[in-house]
């Protein structure tokens, strides 16, 4: 599969919402081989914060999914930073601010492209069917079996990632809980679950994100700076993630085989059912073990917990060293 973007290599714009949106781009950047000079344009996070360390910024008021005033209210800052100085490529993942800025990119003659979520295994999303009415943005999918005479094909930001046991003795005593960051949305299923395995317990670490609880032993917090993040997931012997990818692409950066506890538009705990789809494709390839939040069990974790993941691309970057 390619990953030709066109007029990737020259001087970019990234444009992304954070979360999941920002971890697949940061992914494909290197693939790209940007000029030092680009710019990303996204929300101001710890996530961002850290992952962009470094890097060109420039931050825009926070845009919830399908939040329609906010996308409206992002056109002008989008058409001033495009318009302010000159790019070769502007590429987005999404979410709602790549409906109104790969246009904009477009129509003042940068090759514009998006690349959908690898979670969107049947379709596009509101997004990519958004971006279809405009013929010259270049459309990407990380998925083969949707793909047609507009959408061509992406190599997954998934596809170097393998699962593989672990060597030793397996403990599930210490577990890390992260229910991500989404705002408007509680996810309590998830947390009846883990208190209903009984492996909660002192050390448990909990990122609650927009579930408060006062009932649960460990370590509580609303949120982790990015290293506070990256150091209980490191010492996790188990981590329930939910299933957003970028939840998951960092665990597998990580070398961890996380439990993805789904989401359910259902349950109300998130706007719609695309979890169930990256639950279905890391089911088969066999990089996590993805379940509905409810469906957490001790069972899950012990599996979770005598498997590793790999990332084949450092593999053979350190080779050829």
């Amino acid at each position: 599969m390619s990953m030709h973007v066109w007029g990737a290599g020259g001087k970019t714009a990234f444009i992304c919402s954070t979360g999941g949106h920002l971890a697949e781009l940061h992914r494909l950047e290197a693939v790209f081989g940007p000029h030092p000079d680009s710019l990303w344009i996204t929300f101001d996070t710890p996530q961002s914060r850290q992952m962009l360390e470094g890097r060109r910024c420039a931050m825009l008021p926070y845009v919830g999914p399908r939040d329609v005033k906010g996308t409206m209210a992002a056109m002008r800052p989008l058409r001033r930073m495009l318009r302010g100085e000159p790019f070769d490529a502007a590429i987005s993942t999404g979410a709602a601010i790549a409906a109104v800025a790969l246009p904009i990119a477009a129509a003042h003659g940068i090759p514009a492209t998006y690349i959908e979520s690898v979670a969107r295994l049947d379709g596009p999303s509101l997004t990519g069917r958004l971006l279809q009415r405009w013929p010259k943005v270049h459309l990407r999918t990380q998925n083969p079996t949707w793909a047609d005479g507009r959408w061509k094909t992406s190599e997954s930001v998934l596809s170097a990632y393998r699962g593989v046991p672990r060597t030793g003795h397996v403990k599930t005593d210490r577990l890390f809980v992260t229910l991500g960051t989404i705002r408007g949305y509680r996810f309590d299923s998830v947390i009846d679950a883990v208190l209903a395995s009984g492996l909660a317990n002192d050390d448990t670490v909990w990122q609650l994100g927009e579930t408060p609880r006062g009932d649960l032993p460990g370590h509580v917090h609303d949120y982790l700076g990015p290293e506070e993040f990256t150091a209980a997931a490191a010492a996790a012997d188990v981590v329930v993630s939910h299933a957003g990818v970028g939840s998951l692409l960092e665990m597998l950066a990580l070398g961890i085989h996380p439990v993805l506890a789904v989401r359910s538009a259902d349950r109300g705990e998130h706007v719609d059912n695309h979890q169930e789809q990256i639950a279905s494709l890391v089911n088969d390839l066999g990089i996590a073990t993805a379940v509905p939040g409810p469906a957490v069990t001790r069972e899950i974790c012990e599996r979770a917990a005598a498997l590793a993941s790999v990332d084949d691309l450092i593999v053979e970057r350190k080779r050829a060293v």
